[in-house]
């Protein structure tokens, strides 16, 4: 994997696929190797994907100071790989808890944004959560799947704050849409590449200032695109709505039977929609509205 070095002297690895204009990935977890994200349903087909693994995780160094996993002090390590890669301004998009850094990185260096597309992402930067009542609506939507009955009480278990680890492992079928062989072989995955005690990091104390940076937020010319899942609870497609319009030139699609990684539940529709918007390219910008994807 090529790597580069942040100012720290943290040394940070990239993935790169694919052919054609850059796009730079940020994975979520919160702190999950940018492997689980594949090849984003044959995105890399459309782009050349340049998939950074945030320090502590995958091919990445373990830093020296543990409290740079923070979230707001990552945002240099992504400005530290645009610049090793010359790009003047860039494409980004991000995943999940990704969505938190990718924002703060829009806010502080607004000129290096070409465009954003936020995939079923987190907005803990601009105030917006997700709550238990936005977990339960899922709930109500899942009772028919053959697996439901052994899932549910794990997964009110977790956002009730008692969980087991038994519990995660039984609750994981509510975050992708479809809970075949290959959702069961990425989730199986997950405990391998996830950095843990940097997740408990990455949001803590400090990390976020919404007031700052929906202020910031307001000013940013790049189109944002924001793809949610119908059946995915964080976040809920009315709190993706709430979040779209906190930008100024942003649109909202809603993935149909999509959970949490949209790109395994229906690769062609997710790899046709987010194509289709970076195609468009800045000065088209991105209009305020809300599609359902058939």
């Amino acid at each position: 994997m090529p790597t580069l070095t942040a100012a720290d002297g943290t040394v940070l690895a990239y993935r790169v696929m694919g052919e054609g204009e850059p796009l730079l990935c940020l994975p979520g977890g919160p702190m999950r190797a940018s492997g689980y994200l594949g090849d984003l349903g044959g995105l890399s087909r459309h782009r050349r994907l340049v998939m950074l693994d945030l320090r502590g995780t995958g091919g990445s160094g373990i830093p020296g100071d543990p409290a740079t996993y923070r979230c707001d002090r990552q945002v240099e390590d992504v400005e530290a790989l645009r610049d090793h890669l010359g790009w003047d301004r860039v494409d980004v998009l991000a995943h999940s808890a990704s969505g938190d850094l990718a924002i703060l990185y829009a806010a502080r260096y607004p000129q290096r944004m070409r465009s954003l597309s936020l995939i079923t992402a987190r907005a803990r930067a601009l105030g917006v959560d997700f709550t238990g009542e936005h977990r339960r609506e899922v709930v109500a939507l899942r009772r028919s799947e053959p697996w439901f009955e052994s899932a549910r009480d794990a997964y009110e278990a977790i956002w009730s704050g008692s969980p087991t680890d038994a519990d995660f492992d039984a609750a994981v079928p509510f975050f992708y849409g479809r809970w075949d062989a290959t959702a069961q072989a990425h989730a199986a995955a997950e405990a391998g590449q996830t950095n843990e005690p940097a997740a408990g990091i990455y949001a803590s104390a400090g990390a976020f200032d919404p007031a700052a940076t929906r202020a910031a937020i307001a000013r940013l010319d790049a189109p944002v695109l924001f793809l949610a899942g119908e059946l995915d609870s964080g976040p809920r497609p009315h709190v993706a709505a709430a979040i779209v319009k906190l930008f100024p030139h942003a649109e909202l699609t809603i993935q149909p039977g999509a959970g949490h990684y949209p790109w395994l539940d229906a690769p062609a529709a997710f790899t046709q929609t987010v194509a289709a918007f970076l195609s468009r390219g800045p000065d088209q910008g991105a209009s305020p509205r809300t599609v359902m994807d058939q």
